[in-house]
């Protein structure tokens, strides 16, 4: 049987026995959904109860030479799927290749000032003091071979900005930074006469992940479509999406589906990466596509991916969630660049996977198959009835009302 066709019992015991993950781990996560209600509480605000969503997995992305099983967190039925066979695809053509920058995260440090000048070079003339008061700050970090690496003065219209681009080793660093940033503003007060307007970490970056992957034109054959056809126009609707602005901002939205969900499930701040992506793919003043393909003369066709993405594998939710620490375990994301990596490529293979099934059959199809569960448990059905109405909706013109019809006839035939 596929992977996709056992229980979700199986599915831990395969990977557990193929060593992917640790029966601790499969144990936690064949446990009841939840948080302890004491973690529940203490890391929220008015916490009232707590929301659960499938976790699901992404097979074998091959992502430099390594198979990495990647941990999805999404209630999106088509997210999971579309990213396994775009993992498949891209396995057939010797995987995805993904290099992730230094991992730096920046923090601005503001003063709003009638007088740039005078402002960018009292802080220019104090750069050794910013770099002493940046380590004095948070002496833990440079222990650990990170803290500030670079410092920038940018003037602005009616700002001057003090940014300090800060290694924050394997965390993502908002906290490190922020610390930073504020003993950095603190001391700048009193060179400039003046409390900075804001001191604080940007969820922007200049500096992306990239992944790419070539793919011979027949393994993206679908049942009634060539291969060289559907690349050719997966190369236009990618052409599409960087004049037509509507169509780009759900080309990025299928990419962030992946991305986004393995970064919840992960314990990382999905908001953070979800403003920074977006914003890159407005860096230019006009919002393009995060990920191109294009055709080689070969004939072959050619993906790209770049994005910023400002995770990290220790510390915040991650430490404080167990369910977090196993998804990281099971994708093997020792280092910040090992997520990163897979972050990127993951991002690569679900647009590929929402472009192909575009340029093929269309998207609607295969994704309303997918919603019969959900339409099943919308109507009321539970437990077994949940697959037995879903396969009943399957082939017909799918909705709640049909959902509903093929329930209340499964339990008047039980009745019987």
């Amino acid at each position: 049987m596929k992977f996709y066709e056992l229980s979700p019992e199986e599915r831990r015991r395969q990977l557990v026995e193929a060593g992917l993950m640790t029966p601790a781990d499969a144990a936690l996560w064949a446990g009841t959904p939840g948080l302890d209600p004491a973690v529940a509480a203490h890391l929220i605000e008015n916490q009232i109860g707590q929301i659960a969503l499938p976790l699901g997995v992404v097979r074998d992305l091959p992502v430099n030479g390594r198979s990495v099983q990647v941990p999805l967190a999404t209630e999106e039925p088509s997210v999971v799927a579309a990213a396994n066979n775009g993992a498949r695809i891209a396995a057939l053509n010797g995987g995805v290749q993904a290099q992730a920058p230094a991992h730096l995260v920046v923090g601005e440090v503001v003063f709003a000032t009638a007088a740039p000048d005078r402002v960018v070079a009292l802080l220019a003339a104090h750069e050794a003091e910013i770099r002493a008061v940046a380590a004095a700050a948070h002496p833990s970090i440079v222990r650990r071979g990170g803290g500030l690496r670079t410092v920038t003065v940018t003037r602005l219209d009616g700002f001057v900005k003090l940014a300090l681009g800060v290694d924050s080793q394997a965390a993502m660093g908002a906290n490190i930074v922020n610390t930073i940033a504020e003993a950095v503003g603190h001391a700048a007060a009193a060179w400039v006469g003046e409390p900075p307007l804001v001191a604080i970490l940007t969820n922007g970056d200049t500096e992306p992940t990239v992944a790419t992957v070539t793919l011979a034109p027949d393994t993206l054959a679908t049942r009634n479509v060539a291969g060289a056809e559907i690349a050719r126009r997966i190369a236009q609707l990618s052409r599409l999406a960087t004049v037509d602005v509507a169509r780009a901002v759900t080309h990025n939205k299928g990419i962030m589906n992946g991305v986004g969900a393995a970064v919840l499930a992960t314990g990382n701040d999905w908001r953070a990466v979800a403003a920074g992506a977006h914003a890159f793919a407005a860096a230019s003043g006009r919002y393009q596509p995060l990920a191109t393909w294009h055709l080689q003369e070969d004939g072959r066709l050619a993906g790209r991916i770049a994005l910023p993405l400002q995770v990290g594998v220790v510390g915040g939710a991650m430490s404080a969630l167990p369910s977090a620490q196993a998804a990281l375990r099971l994708g093997g994301f020792d280092s910040v660049a090992a997520l990163q990596q897979a972050l990127a490529a993951l991002g690569l293979v679900q647009n590929l996977a929402a472009l192909r099934a575009l340029a093929g059959p269309g998207i609607q199809a295969g994704h309303m198959a997918l919603q019969a569960n959900s339409l099943a448990i919308a109507a009321g059905a539970t437990g077994d009835e949940i697959a037995v109405v879903a396969a009943t909706l399957r082939g017909t013109a799918m909705s709640l009302a049909a959902a509903q019809q093929a329930l209340a006839a499964l339990r008047k035939d039980e009745q019987q």
